[in-house]
């Protein structure tokens, strides 16, 4: 069988070339390529491709920042795919990570000097029998649901279509329209959604007012989602337990604001997806797109301009 000609730009690192070459592509220039990995962002990005490329393959999985550039209006018959679900183990691993430090009040121990077993053992709780809203259940949600499982959650998920999600610990699926429905509902909520105009303050004030005063809200997706003076105002009035964040809005977050001094908002500077990790896993979903690619078969994490993501 005759190689497909892949291309790859604009940094070549020998863990792409593998990924591409292992999958049944060669190498190849744009000129004479049917596919072109990116692994950048937009700025650099060609303002015309070459009339043969019907793919491109892009780095991150979050796509809004492409949105606000012309690359999808200029390129109407060419196939875009992100990495999309290419992260999503060890960024659901972050996002538990937030989850339980919050609910077992661990920025409360960490930041106290004395022994203080019987004040903090209050603000403990469990996430055993608790049910815990994951909001943009896709390839992150889902992974994060695996995680829930075995420490007795109860999930209710959301996605876009509602579609039933059959995983353990799943007691409900919403489709994104009924999200209203949730906020009185929950325990704990972890936004996975994507960015859009349209999930812009997705959890604002209104939403933060029905949640619990022992709720814990964590956001591994953008920081655009969460209203940040509502959440800062929610947090310091004891409206909800507290917050953990990976993404924040602005961001980087900077110094002096009161999120780094609250002690029920805990901030990780959007590491959930480090560098050492990220490569390789980016050439795991780089390979099965190009296997993909060239079976013929319909490959994974397609954008769909029309809905932004």
């Amino acid at each position: 069988m005759t190689a497909t000609p892949i291309a790859l730009g604009p940094n070549h690192t020998p863990l792409l070339e593998q990924a591409i070459t292992g999958a049944g592509g060669e190498l190849a220039d744009p000129a004479d390529a049917r596919a072109l990995i990116w692994n950048a962002g937009p700025e650099g990005f060609p303002e015309r491709l070459p009339e043969n490329i019907e793919w491109v393959q892009l780095f991150s999985a979050g796509v809004e920042e492409w949105f606000d550039t012309p690359v999808f209006d200029r390129h109407p018959n060419v196939l875009f795919t992100s990495a999309a679900g290419a992260f999503a183990g060890t960024v659901a691993e972050h996002a538990l990570m937030l989850l339980l430090a919050g609910v077992r009040a661990l920025p409360e121990h960490l930041a106290a000097h004395s022994w203080r077993r019987q004040e903090l053992g209050r603000s403990i709780g469990t996430l055993r029998n608790a049910t815990v809203a994951v909001v943009g259940a896709g390839g992150i949600g889902r992974e994060l649901i695996a995680l829930l499982a075995p420490l007795g959650s109860r999930v209710i998920a959301v996605n876009r279509s509602g579609t039933p999600i059959d995983l353990p610990g799943v007691v409900e699926t919403l489709p994104a329209q009924r999200l209203p429905e949730v906020w009185s509902r929950t325990d704990h909520v972890v936004i996975a959604a994507p960015a859009t105009p349209g999930t812009r303050h997705l959890l604002g004030k209104a939403e933060l007012a029905q949640l619990k005063s022992h709720s814990w809200v964590v956001n591994i997706a953008r920081g655009t989602l969460v209203d940040t003076d509502a959440l800062v105002e929610a947090l310091r009035a004891g409206t909800i337990g507290g917050a953990g964040l990976d993404v924040t809005d602005p961001e980087p977050l900077p110094e002096g604001h009161p999120l780094w001094d609250l002690p029920n908002a805990l901030v990780t500077p959007h590491d959930s997806n480090p560098p050492q990790l990220r490569t390789v896993a980016f050439a795991e979903h780089v390979a099965e797109n190009v296997s993909r690619f060239t079976k013929g078969r319909e490959l994974i994490a397609r954008i769909d301009v029309a809905a932004g993501y």
